[in-house]
C-alpha cells in the first residue's frame, strides 16, 4: 500500500536563538508521530507561491500549534486582547493551504493553535483569552511539563473522535490561552473539558477533518496514538 505523505506546517521565528536571520522550527515529535503512525512527514516552509505544489505532493495536512494566536479580525472582532501575539505570515500561509486542502478533501488534522485556525476557517470564533472570557479552575496553560497530563476531556457520543478512540474520557496535556467559542453550521463539537470549554471539533462534510486542542504527538494516552493512526490511514 502507498505510504502517505503528510505535510506539517512549521513555526517561524524572525530572529534570535538559532539564527540572527529568520528561521523555521518544528518540534521533533510532530514528525516522529507521523512516522510512527506509518506516514512520511514533510515540513512545509511558508512559501505562498508553492501552496498548490505542496498540495500536489502531500496526502494529508497537519496544522501545528505554536506560541502565537489567530488574528481576531479573522473571526470578525475589532479589538485585540493584550495577550494576543500574531505571526501574520505564518497564519496567512496556514489559512491558504488549509482552505485548499479542505477544498480538495485532503485529510486535515489541526493541533492546538491549528485547531483554532481550523475552527475559524469553518466559520467559528474564538475566546481571545480564556482567563478573561471563560474563567475556570482548570489550568488550560498547565504549569507541569507538557509530557504529563493537564486535565481530562469528555468525548461526545456518535462522533468521529469517539469512533477513533473508543473512549468517552481520557487525559490530555494543555498549552493554550485561546479556545473555540461557538459551534458554526457544519461543525461538530466532539470533546469538551469538564469546565465546558471546547476541546475538539470535526466536520463530517470532509473525508477527515479533525481539530484537537491538545497535543497528541506527546502520546499522553492511547487515544493520542489512535488519532494519529486514523489520520494517516485516511491519507492512504
Amino acid at each position: 500500500m502507498k505510504t502517505p505523505v503528510i505535510g506539517i506546517t512549521a513555526d517561524l521565528e524572525e530572529t534570535g536563538g538559532y539564527s540572527a536571520l529568520p528561521w523555521y522550527a518544528l518540534r521533533q515529535n510532530y514528525a516522529s508521530s507521523i512516522t510512527r503512525a506509518g506516514g512520511i512527514p514533510l515540513i512545509l516552509p511558508h512559501e505562498m507561491s508553492l501552496v498548490d505544489s505542496y498540495l500536489s505532493l502531500i496526502d494529508g495536512l497537519m496544522v501545528t500549534g505554536g506560541a502565537f494566536d489567530v488574528d481576531p479580525a479573522l473571526f470578525g472582532e475589532s479589538t485585540q486582547h493584550s495577550s494576543v501575539t500574531l505571526k501574520r505570515n505564518r497564519t496567512n500561509f496556514e489559512l491558504a493551504i488549509t482552505k485548499l486542502a479542505l477544498q480538495q478533501n485532503l485529510p486535515v488534522l489541526g493541533i492546538c493553535g491549528g485547531q483554532q485556525l481550523l475552527h475559524v476557517i469553518l466559520g467559528g470564533s474564538l475566546h481571545q483569552h480564556i482567563p478573561d472570557d471563560a474563567p475556570s479552575n482548570i489550568e488550560h496553560e498547565q504549569r507541569n511539563p507538557r509530557t504529563e497530563p493537564g486535565h481530562d476531556v469528555l468525548v461526545e457520543e456518535n462522533t468521529m473522535l469517539s469512533r477513533i478512540t473508543g473512549m468517552q474520557r481520557f487525559p490530555v496535556n494543555s498549552a493554550h490561552h485561546q479556545a473555540a467559542k461557538n459551534c458554526p453550521e457544519g461543525v461538530i463539537i466532539s470533546a469538551y473539558a469538564e469546565d465546558g470549554l471546547i476541546e475538539a471539533i470535526e466536520a463530517s462534510a470532509y473525508k477527515f477533518c479533525l481539530g484537537v486542542q491538545w497535543h497528541p504527538e506527546y502520546r499522553i494516552s492511547p487515544a493520542d496514538d489512535a488519532i494519529l493512526a486514523s489520520f494517516v490511514e485516511a491519507a492512504r
